[in-house]
């Protein structure tokens, strides 16, 4: 039983702020996801929790090969809850590893 898979690493990147930061996130400050479930944020950097959490459901559909007509092949945008604040982030992938599920749970 071949138990390989592919999944992508995504890089989430503040690409916009559209009104003001209160959390202290600024344009290009990110956060990858690496090997189906490591979030790695630059030493000295944060995430906002409340932006983070706005993106969470996207990032499992990201990491995975998807119909070319799937709306998330297009739309890689996500916006933080806070409607003042207007931070826009992207959602790029950066690399793709194969995973064995044996190794997950």
């Amino acid at each position: 039983m071949d138990n390989l898979f592919d999944l992508y690493d995504l890089r989430i990147t503040v690409d916009e702020i559209r009104g003001k930061s209160v959390c202290g996130m600024a344009v290009g400050d990110y956060f990858e996801i690496t090997e189906s479930s490591k979030i790695r944020i630059p030493v000295g950097k944060h995430f906002c929790m409340y932006a983070l959490n706005s993106v969470i459901p996207l990032i499992s559909a990201k990491q995975r090969n998807l119909s070319e007509n799937d709306w998330l092949t297009k739309d890689s945008h996500a916006i933080c809850p806070d409607p003042e604040e207007g931070l826009v982030m992207i959602i790029e992938r950066i690399g793709k590893r194969t995973m064995n599920r044996d190794d997950l749970t």
